[in-house]
């Protein structure tokens, strides 16, 4: 969906992006990340061509970006980033709507999608729609951000740190629902952080960034396996690697039959989750359950550990 193609960027003697090359499949979410200054804004914004590269090409759906005038490229991928840019005068309605109405869609087709995204991420539009941004909370103005990405319905979103100004318990509900719509719209992601663990939660793929190149690019449970090099090996973090391992992988995984005591558990519950309420609670099982609370069977403690173990 996304090949970059030696893609550099120089500014004047100095090359911030140094022949990159990587893929991004469709409908697959990719993060970048890497230490500050290590390129990856750079790369990112090379994408949409808010940046233009000094070598190497980018193709999405198999064209060449420079083919297309770069405003009209923008409009056809979303883009987010921290802080939100959203305008100030306008309402939660008028923002999402930006795209659309320059895109010269119908107000009919604008406003349903402008309720549907709305709805989608909770923020219910008979009680939103004509407030500001300053009448929000910073969780609501980040919804509002990605939605307004999302509004014209792009193939491929970016995202610029999106979530770095959140606070943790907001942050998990944003990164949640980002999944959650990424999964529905089935949309390609391209992601920059700097935070392992938001890269480790929501990526299918991985590129860590330093000094302008990507030292390895492959899944989560790679990086933390069969780090490329000792810079990857200390990004990925030797204490925090069990607790990676077991995050991605989920109780639906090594659910059993059988019942249990304590506070039950979900399939889409992570291992690494369902791990620390088994110690909080003082249990080796713990009871899963599905969204109605109809019992599903187990799961042990013991089943978990292996998982947490690193590969023979």
């Amino acid at each position: 969906m996304i090949d970059i193609e030696h893609i550099t960027k120089r500014y004047g003697e100095e090359a911030v992006v140094d022949d990159v090359s990587m893929t991004v499949e469709r409908g697959k979410v990719a993060v970048i990340v890497g230490t500050s200054g290590s390129g990856k804004t750079t790369l990112l914004r090379m994408v949409n061509r808010l940046v233009e590269p000094s070598e190497g090409r980018i193709l999405i759906d198999g064209k060449d970006t420079h083919e297309i005038p770069g405003h009209l490229l923008r409009r056809q991928i979303g883009y987010a980033i921290q802080g939100h840019g959203l305008f100030p005068h306008r309402t939660v309605a008028e923002n999402i709507a930006t795209v659309p109405k320059l895109a010269g869609w119908e107000k009919r087709r604008i406003d349903d999608r402008v309720d549907e995204l709305m709805t989608l991420f909770q923020l219910e539009p008979s009680q939103y729609r004509d407030r500001h941004p300053g009448e929000l909370s910073g969780g609501q103005q980040q919804r509002v951000g990605v939605a307004r990405a999302l509004a014209a319905e792009p193939d491929v979103l970016l995202m610029d740190e999106p979530f770095g100004a959140l606070d943790p318990i907001i942050r998990a509900k944003a990164q949640d629902d980002l999944l959650e719509i990424q999964r529905r719209f089935e949309t390609t992601v391209l992601l920059v952080t700097h935070d392992m663990d938001e890269a480790m939660r929501l990526g299918d793929q991985i590129a860590v960034m330093a000094e302008g190149k990507i030292v390895q690019y492959a899944d989560p449970a790679t990086l933390l396996v069969k780090p490329a090099s000792e810079f990857v090996d200390n990004l990925v973090g030797t204490a925090d690697r069990p607790f990676r391992l077991l995050s991605l992988r989920k109780v639906g995984d090594i659910v059993e039959p059988g019942s249990s005591e304590g506070e039950p558990v979900q399939p889409a519950t992570s291992l690494r989750e369902a791990y620390a309420n088994m110690l909080w609670q003082g249990r080796d099982t713990l009871p899963v359950v599905d969204d109605q609370g109809n019992a599903l069977g187990r799961v042990r403690m013991d089943a978990i550990s292996p998982w947490a173990a690193r590969p023979a």
